[in-house]
Formats: C-alpha cells, sequence, structure tokens
C-alpha cells in the first residue's frame, strides 16, 4: 500500500503529533510525508518528501492572528500550482491532518482523502463551541482542508471518531517534577507585551519560549529562548504549571503531565475560541487577554492547588488501525467529496 500522509505546518501541536503517527503509519505501506506551511519551530526527523508554502496563517504580536501579514504571504496562483502538482492519484491512501494542498487536490482529483486531525473533532456537533458564534471562522474552519472522511482529536471523546489526544512518546514515557517555575507558550503576542504583563508578577520564575527571538536572554524574574523542541519538552515536564495559548497539544500535554493550566485563546481564531470554550467546561482557568485588567487573575492561578484530572491512554496504535481497516479498499464517491461532512456511520 502506498500511504500520502499530509500535515500542515503551521504551529508545532501537527509536527508534534506526526512525531508519533509516523512510524505507524511507515509500519502500514510504503510512506510519503507531506508539509505544507511556514509557521512551525520544529522539523521532523522523517525524510520529507513534498515541502510547500501551502496557506499559513500568521501570529501577530498582540494576541490574534496577523491578517496583513497573512495576506501578504499568502501566494495563491502559486498555491493552484502546488495542488494541480500534486500526484495524488498515485497513492492507494492520503490521510491528512488538516492540510490544505493535497486536501483540495484530492476534490479536484476525486480522490478520497481522510483527515485525522484535531480541527475535524472541532467542528463536529458534538464537540464545545464558544457562546459567541464565529460564522466567518467556523466557515473557513470546514473548508480549508476539506476531507471525504473524519478521525479526530479532542480534550475528550465528544461523539464518534473523536478520540483522547495523542500525547507524544517523549512526554508520555517520562516522569514530570516540579522545579517552581512556570513556562509560557504564547506565539501570538511578543516579548515586550510578555515581559510587560508577566514582570509584575516577580514572586514567580518564568520560562517563556518565544516566536520573536532567536537568542536567549532574561529580564529580571523572566527568561526568553527561542523555541526548540527538546528544550521546550524539558521547561514543561519540569515546570509547576504551564500559561499558553488555547491550541490543543500544548494544553493536552500539560493535562496529562498534571500541571496547572492556564490559556489565553488567540483573538479572531475560531478553533481557539472552541478549545477554550472545551478547556473551560473541564475547569481549566481561561483569560480573555494578556492585559494589566488580568494580572490579578493570572497571580490567583500562581497561587491555587488547582489541578485538572484527565485520563488519556495510548489509542494511537488503535486509530492508525481502524483507519487501515476502514479504508484500505474505499474509491472515490464522486463529486460531492467535502467535509459537509460526510462521516463514517456509527458503529
Amino acid at each position: 500500500m502506498k500511504i500520502l500522509y499530509a500535515i500542515q505546518g503551521t504551529g508545532n501541536g501537527h509536527i508534534s503529533r506526526a512525531r508519533d503517527i509516523i512510524p505507524l503509519l511507515k509500519e502500514k505501506g510504503e510512506l510519503d510525508i507531506l508539509v505544507s506551511g511556514i509557521q512551525a519551530d520544529m522539523d521532523l526527523p522523517y525524510p520529507v518528501k513534498y515541502r510547500f508554502n501551502g496557506l499559513s496563517f500568521i501570529f501577530g504580536k498582540s494576541g490574534g492572528v496577523d491578517l496583513l501579514a497573512t495576506l501578504r504571504k499568502s501566494r495563491f496562483t502559486k498555491l493552484m500550482r502546488e495542488i494541480n502538482s500534486l500526484p495524488v492519484e498515485e497513492y492507494d491512501l492520503i490521510i491528512n491532518d488538516f492540510e490544505p494542498v493535497s486536501a483540495w487536490a484530492c476534490r479536484l482529483k476525486n480522490k478520497v482523502c481522510i483527515g485525522l486531525s484535531h480541527q475535524s473533532a472541532v467542528i463536529n456537533p458534538g464537540s464545545p463551541k464558544p457562546v459567541n458564534q464565529d460564522t466567518l471562522g467556523k466557515t473557513i474552519l470546514s473548508n480549508y482542508a476539506p476531507v471525504s472522511y473524519s478521525y479526530g482529536f479532542h480534550f475528550q471523546a465528544y461523539a464518534e471518531r473523536i478520540n483522547t489526544p495523542v500525547i507524544r512518546s517523549q512526554i508520555r514515557e517520562t516522569t514530570p517534577k516540579n522545579k517552581n517555575y512556570y513556562t509560557v507558550y504564547l506565539p501570538a503576542y511578543d516579548d515586550k507585551r510578555i515581559i510587560k504583563t508577566l514582570g509584575m508578577i516577580r514572586e514567580v520564575e518564568w520560562q517563556v519560549f518565544s516566536k520573536h527571538t532567536r537568542k536567549a536572554y532574561t529580564v529580571e524574574n523572566i527568561a526568553i529562548r527561542p523555541v526548540t523542541n527538546e528544550e521546550f519538552i524539558t521547561s514543561l515536564i519540569n515546570c509547576t504549571g504551564i500559561l499558553c495559548g488555547a491550541g490543543f497539544e500544548t494544553p493536552a500535554e500539560a493535562l496529562f503531565l498534571k500541571k496547572k493550566l492556564m490559556v489565553i485563546p488567540m483573538k479572531g481564531q475560531y478553533e481557539q475560541q472552541c478549545n477554550a470554550a472545551a478547556l473551560a467546561e473541564m475547569d481549566v482557568d481561561v483569560i480573555k487577554s494578556l492585559k494589566k485588567k488580568n494580572i490579578d487573575k493570572i497571580k490567583r492561578w500562581t497561587e491555587s492547588q488547582k489541578y485538572v484530572q484527565v485520563h488519556y491512554p495510548d489509542i494511537t496504535g488503535k486509530v492508525v488501525d481502524d483507519i487501515i481497516e476502514n479504508h484500505k479498499s474505499i474509491r472515490p464517491k464522486g463529486s460531492s467529496i467535502i467535509h459537509e461532512l460526510s462521516v463514517l456511520p456509527a458503529r
């Protein structure tokens, strides 16, 4: 069996999850890897056959997506060339982690595409949603990388074919410690804003991982470090708690390690608003922004002893097995291939 595994390269979560999924797929057949996007800070330790510019959302410096930068860096003509050039017809099975080039190539060429992503779970009607609906954000999320069938990962198994998170082996196999500091990963804020706000809580040691610097430096009780996979994992394993965006992998790993967790969802990012709604239901602390008015909330969180209990068994192998078994001989369904979303019947 010839398999194409297509991975979104915006942010680090998709790459992180892929590190554990790739070895499982390699056992199932001849595997080629595709990565598109320009915002990841870590690389895959596997050969990548296709590297595309794709369509990336650019993080801003004030808590949200920088729409102007996103539009400036979005090369739609190049995107269409990438879509048309990808030989999806050569593969027996295409698995897609929210990656637009392969998804749209499959749709245009009437090829089945299997979604295996957090986003597939987020748009499922059974998953938590924010009180204030974002119609545009929901539409973008549903159509950014359309697939034929969906398997998802979320903080809880909210519906059929929604699974608990993939916890990478580096996290799952470690013994967490508490070295009395807090890890921070807020890629949508610049260093200046983070230092100004967290510097007001002087009794706490902060380890901040920043997308906006290539050199480590320290300002009083705040250590700023560039993002590297190994350093971030070490910091996460040994911290008291983590303050981060309302992404998926980092909050899931923090919960698995039994760390205190506070999240700040990115402004204008529907997926993170949904994640924040799910985490709030689990009694995780959520604040809207890194503004001065939230200093007291952050300070109370650092002083609290609230830990949210979760059960995240290692189900990654079973999910991969299910996909192979259910789709190894499936044929294209016709012109209706779009995430609107046809899913396999409940078992």
